[in-house]
């Protein structure tokens, strides 16, 4: 191709391709890890010239805490959901328990992908920020039906109970788990 002709091809017009590289970069980190996750690896899989990646993100860490911001503030915005609408405290509980046993924290890749930003917060400050603030969200939530030491043991049950839910060949029972939820509530 000559370079007159080359260079009066237009330019792909894809005002949502950052959004769309983030997407991709979790779905890479859920089949490959943090370790495996790479910039070509994100550019193949969104099927976008490598040179994308270098201009939407600053390097792989930039690229990382992207996507896991995105991962936190859509399970932010699942805990805000679930208990916005429940109306007493008994409807709160009912939301606690299908936090732990429904999708938003239980499926197989959205624990992958929290184990990943675990294991990566762990080790880079700038990701803990995004811990920080997921639980900081996931807690005010839970505040607006519960005093605030109940609050912390049930967003560390939820978590915890989420995650054990997942990777366990036989799951916790949702009964074991609304007895859970009822036991802390009742304590408080």
């Amino acid at each position: 191709m000559s370079a007159a002709r080359k260079a009066s091809r237009p330019r792909r017009h894809d005002p949502e391709r950052r959004d769309r590289l983030i997407d991709v970069a979790l779905d890479v980190i859920a089949e490959h890890g943090v370790a495996g996750t790479t910039h070509r690896k994100v550019a193949a899989a969104a099927d976008v010239p490598l040179g994308s990646m270098t201009y939407h993100f600053a390097g792989i860490e930039d690229l990382l805490t992207a996507a896991f911001t995105k991962l936190a503030t859509t399970a932010a915005d699942g805990f805000e959901d679930a208990l916005r609408t429940a109306d007493g405290t008994e409807a709160a509980r009912e939301a606690v328990v299908g936090l732990i046993t429904g999708e938003l924290l239980g499926s197989r890749r959205n624990v992958l992908l929290t184990y990943e930003l675990y294991a990566l917060a762990a080790r880079n400050p700038d990701v803990r920020r995004v811990t920080d603030a997921w639980m900081a969200r996931s807690r005010t939530a839970l505040e607006h039906h519960f005093d605030p030491p109940t609050t912390i043991m049930l967003d560390a049950l939820i978590e915890g109970l989420s995650i054990h839910r997942a990777l366990a060949l036989d799951p916790t029972p949702n009964a074991v788990v609304r007895d859970a939820v009822r036991r802390i509530v009742t304590s408080s």
